[in-house]
């Protein structure tokens, strides 16, 4: 999705559903609905920028967090399962964990 403006609550959830909001200028926003149907636009996510069939490129915004889902097809349980060898044994040195107290 591209807009010149998204509500957080909006943009936030769009990213939990792996949609991509993106938000450009008001100059940008005219030239996209300027272009013909058949015109095509790349998103390159990673590098995070727009490129308009004219060959300008636009930055966009996208936190890390998200970027980082959405480049590896995770959400954030995808993520916090990922990690969990990590997070077990970050468990199994915190006193009072419940390991720590068998």
């Amino acid at each position: 999705m591209i807009s010149t403006s998204f509500a957080d609550i909006f943009k936030q959830n769009a990213l939990k559903n792996s949609l991509l909001p993106i938000v450009v200028s008001p100059q940008v926003h005219a030239e996209l609905f300027a272009l013909d149907e058949n015109a095509r636009v790349s998103i390159d996510l990673p590098a995070q920028k727009l490129t308009l069939p004219s060959g300008r490129s636009v930055e966009f915004a996208v936190d890390e967090f998200s970027k980082h889902c959405l480049v590896n097809g995770v959400d954030e349980l995808g993520y916090i399962q990922h990690n969990e060898a990590a997070i077990a044994a970050f468990e199994a040195r915190r006193e009072g964990s419940i390991d720590t107290l068998a």
